[in-house]
């Protein structure tokens, strides 16, 4: 996706763009959701959504628009994990292996947490709280690692529960680490994600966590999403690949953020 300048309005071309991506995730938007995310009238949602279905890029519902097709939620999963699958597991075998016994951890949704997850069944006694219910039950399959399930809405993209409910459950833990995924990750604007809605849940997450810990390929780096979750002087470390560029490392360090490269 174009990285974006978050200061200027977007353009009509890119306000579709970042409605298609959250219909991917979702499998369902709605106009009065899309018209608070975007600041937008429902008017101007109603037109993109008319002018999208017209080209044949989703299917439009009073109300708001469905996903031309409803795979399964691991299937909508699956699609992504496949990008920068070498990088993204290598990243996951690293950050477990930041794990200690006895640790309380917190593990985000997303892809490359899922593949530190699957490396976690013997590296107990452990707790995990996670909103990620394929993470739950992934490390679930270890004998000596107790896990915590996070309630709310469900998320069809990411397969996790979000929402109030969510964040609520987050302020009630105190954890060594969390270890979080991202959309997207720029110097100056940081962590950010599609929807206010996941970066909330994201927030509430690392304000529970004595350590931040990232799980970032190389391609997220220089990419800007919709909305903020924290800027990266907050982040302790960071675990990517090797293709992230030295001007990168070098900046990252500046603000005094470890850089594990893998």
């Amino acid at each position: 996706m174009t990285t974006l300048d978050p200061a200027r309005p977007l353009l009509t071309a890119e306000r579709r763009e970042r409605i298609g991506a959250l219909l991917q995730q979702r499998g369902v938007v709605r106009v009065t959701e899309l018209s608070q995310i975007f600041d937008v009238s429902e008017v101007t949602i109603r037109s993109d959504l008319d002018t999208m279905a017209g080209e044949g890029r989703l299917q439009r519902q009073r109300g708001g628009a469905l996903a031309l097709e409803s795979p399964s939620l691991n299937a909508m999963f699956e699609q992504r994990a496949v990008v920068e699958f070498e990088a993204k597991r290598r990243i996951g075998r690293a950050a477990a292996g930041l794990v200690q016994p006895h640790d309380r951890i917190i593990l985000d949704s997303g892809t490359t947490v899922m593949e530190m997850a699957k490396c976690l069944t013997d590296r107990g006694p452990l707790t995990v709280v996670t909103n990620a219910l394929n993470v739950a039950t992934q490390v679930g399959v270890g004998l000596d690692v107790d896990v915590v399930v996070i309630g709310g809405a469900l998320h069809r993209g990411n397969i996790c529960t979000f929402g109030p409910q969510a964040e609520r459950a987050f302020t009630d833990v105190v954890v060594n680490k969390a270890f979080l995924g991202t959309y997207a990750l720029d110097l100056a604007v940081g962590l950010t994600d599609l929807s206010i809605e996941q970066s909330s849940v994201k927030q509430a997450m690392t304000r529970a966590a004595q350590q931040i810990i990232l799980l970032a390929d190389s391609s997220k780096w220089g990419t800007v999403g919709f909305a903020k979750v924290l800027p990266l002087s907050s982040v302790n470390t960071i675990v990517s690949d090797t293709n992230l560029p030295a001007s990168a490392r070098t900046a990252l360090e500046r603000l005094g953020v470890e850089v594990l490269l893998v």
